[in-house]
């Protein structure tokens, strides 16, 4: 299968509403702050709080493995024992986390850790492709998760972002440290009428807080500042030692799909309004400012995904098309061409030395491998999954020799299953896959879900 085509492409529009009005904040504005016991806790839009979170002693409860052996636990671990039997054993399917009880929508690896989300409001932790610790969100689904040194992150439907910590006694145990934004900030920014912004007629919010979905998160290299994307057009900035929010940009006419930070105080950020924006980050004071920089691309099709390779230097868009346009840093951001390999829209994309790996509605998963002169191929597609291919995150395989690249690559789908595959960057174009391929289902047999409406919607 071939990778690049060279025809440029260019971009498009910005925004979404919810809020309320100038004033008084109302008590009913704040009852059940972060608590799902709200009788609004659907509604993204709901403000909230100004007393404890009931439900915060049940989420820093430690987590006990005995309520949830692995026979009984819903989810189940399959190995695949003959995964190098294969003439290739740098390349295959190491085994698959099933889940029963809900989509997986994120994940983040660290070190020999993996994170899952999914609609069900756990976030499970996994060691070795066994289960290891669990917690509870008690919020919407969990669209994103980021790892920031000792600090989990996680962005969820209700707009907000919940920080965990690790128990120094007990590594199992996940505490609840955070809900951003925090309760003092929100009361405190909420006495300002001039805090409050107009996102449609008559319909007013505070600045600080996201009033639709979080779709994404991302950090900054020293991971001193928190960046959230979300359904509301816009991202926030915030200050990772403190959690207090620093800023507040309308980035684009329509959903904010994607967010990465690139070096050099760049941002990327692509939109179901179908452009791909680049912002210049500037440090004001004890705060910082964003500028728009340029547009980078302006299509029909919504912008789904978005990934940066390692060095910085190479940015990857998906597309609900189904392709991925890419652009490098050292020709001044050049459109370098399309990689077209998928029949639906891609929904993830992850870099990994010279590899890009890009998930689909379609079920798949492309490797591409890029070359000296920055053009790509498709060497391989991995096969498995049953459902959309939601999520992805590779990390470094500590298993490989040392004059060896390999990685680990990790799967999350609407199948409700994580799939673990080893893919070397000695891989040969046109390798074919030798793990058997069940049976794929249509779209429409997929149940339908809020954060995914269905597989035309513009919002991932």
């Amino acid at each position: 299968m071939t990778g690049s085509s060279r025809k440029g492409r260019g971009y498009m529009d910005e925004g979404s509403i919810h809020g309320r009005k100038y004033g008084k904040l109302k008590k009913d504005e704040f009852d059940g702050y972060n608590s799902d016991s709200h009788p609004r806790k659907n509604n993204p839009i709901t403000l909230d709080a100004p007393h404890l979170d009931p439900q915060m002693e049940a989420d820093n409860a430690p987590y006990d493995p005995s309520l949830s052996p692995l026979s009984k636990s819903p989810w189940s671990s399959h190995t695949n024992d003959d995964a190098f039997s294969g003439s290739n054993e740098n390349d295959a399917l190491v085994g698959s986390l099933v889940r029963e009880e809900g989509h997986i929508y994120s994940l983040a690896a660290t070190k020999d850790l993996l994170y899952t989300g999914s609609d069900s409001k756990n976030i499970r932790v996994w060691k070795n492709q066994k289960e290891f610790a669990g917690f509870k969100s008690n919020s919407g689904l969990v669209k994103a998760i980021v790892i920031a040194g000792e600090k989990i992150l996680t962005g969820h439907q209700d707009g907000r972002i919940r920080v965990w910590k690790v128990s120094g006694k007990n590594e199992q145990q996940h505490k609840r440290v955070a809900t951003l934004p925090t309760l003092r900030n929100y009361i405190k920014c909420s006495m300002k009428p001039s805090n409050y912004v107009e996102v449609r007629r008559h319909r007013n919010v505070i600045w600080i807080k996201h009033y639709d979905a979080i779709s994404c998160l991302s950090l900054t290299e020293d991971h001193s500042l928190i960046y959230s994307a979300s359904w509301d057009k816009t991202f926030k900035v915030w200050r990772t030692s403190n959690f207090k929010c620093l800023e507040s940009v309308k980035a684009h006419d329509d959903a904010v799909n994607a967010l990465v930070v690139g070096l050099n105080g760049m941002v990327f950020t692509g939109s179901a309004d179908g452009t791909v924006k680049i912002w210049r980050r500037e440090v004001q004071g004890k705060g910082t400012k964003h500028f728009f920089s340029q547009t980078l691309l302006k299509q029909e099709c919504a912008v789904t995904s978005l990934a940066i390779n390692e060095e910085g230097n190479v940015l990857y868009a998906g597309s609900s098309e189904g392709l991925v346009n890419y652009w490098v840093h050292e020709t001044n951001l050049e459109h370098k061409g399309v990689l077209r390999g998928h029949k639906l829209a891609v929904l993830c994309l992850a870099a990994a030395g010279s590899l890009v790996f890009s998930g689909s509605a379609d079920m798949a998963i492309c490797v591409w491998k890029r070359t000296l002169s920055e053009e790509h191929t498709c060497v391989k597609i991995l096969s498995g999954h049953t459902g959309p291919v939601k999520c992805l995150a590779a990390e470094k395989d500590p298993e490989a020799m040392c004059n060896e690249r390999r990685w680990i690559l990790y799967s999350g789908s609407l199948d409700k299953s994580v799939k673990v595959w080893k893919v070397s960057e000695n891989i040969n174009a046109g390798a074919q896959n030798n793990n058997h391929q069940p049976p794929r289902l249509s779209v429409d047999q997929f149940p339908r879900v809020s954060s995914l409406r269905k597989m035309g919607s513009r919002r991932y």
